[in-house]
């Protein structure tokens, strides 16, 4: 991987990021199909002189573009062409080849209600105080839900969409039929409870921000991206 380093790659903040590597999972980052190949190149021919074997099935592509039909990217190990994916999950995150989170944050909103429905009998049990069940949904469906929101960007729209699972987990919690007619408000008094959600969102973000200050995580969340976009708008406010 040390070869890599003067290889091109796309620009944070003035920095060159062409790898990212967590345990023995690899990922290449170039701008172009032409730079992505020869540091796949790069990584193949070092990775035989060691004995190693790059296996082209366990290995992808996926291009991120704002269109809505991806740019075909033709990568090969050898003469095996690689598979084009236009979504993949890792380390229990989705990324997809538009660069949204709103895939990822869905299924974690149908993840958590699927659990809290499993947790049904507990948790919409009326004989159990509101108190105690409030406490098994921080323990057990709340981090389903939240699990990698460090990264997350909330849109308005992703912002009512949590605070809507607040709300639809409370009234089921408390039994409370939408034939009822009862606001949010009166729900949230009678729960005693507050909207959580996005403050806790903000509060681990802002904690992990600080924990990587000075890291390439840092660097990545806050650093801008290099572009045409960007030089075209140099001096304009």
């Amino acid at each position: 991987m040390q070869n890599l380093e003067n290889c091109p790659g796309i620009k944070v903040g003035g920095y060159n990021v062409n790898n990212i590597r967590y345990a023995d999972n690899t990922v290449l980052i170039t701008e172009n199909k032409d730079d992505l190949q020869k540091l796949l190149n790069i990584v193949e021919e070092e990775s035989r002189k060691k004995g190693l074997e790059l296996n082209s099935k366990k290995t992808e592509v996926m291009v991120i573009s704002r269109k809505q039909e991806p740019p075909k990217c033709d990568i090969f190990i050898n003469d095996t062409k690689l598979k084009q994916q236009d979504k993949f999950k890792y380390l229990g995150t989705i990324i997809t080849s538009d660069g949204r989170n709103n895939n990822v944050i869905a299924a974690r909103i149908a993840q958590a209600k699927n659990n809290f429905q499993k947790m049904r009998a507990v948790l919409t049990n009326t004989h159990i105080s509101i108190q105690t069940r409030k406490r098994v949904l921080q323990c057990y469906i709340k981090p389903i839900l939240l699990y990698g929101c460090k990264g997350w960007t909330i849109s308005k729209q992703i912002e009512a969409k949590l605070e809507a699972t607040e709300m639809w987990v409370l009234r089921r919690m408390l039994r409370i039929s939408w034939t009822e007619k009862k606001s949010n408000e009166t729900v949230l008094i009678e729960a005693n409870s507050r909207r959580s959600h996005i403050k806790t969102i903000r509060k681990r973000q802002a904690t992990f921000l600080g924990h990587v200050r000075e890291k390439l995580e840092h660097l990545i969340t806050t650093g801008k991206l290099d572009g045409k976009e960007a030089g075209e708008n140099k001096g304009k406010k």
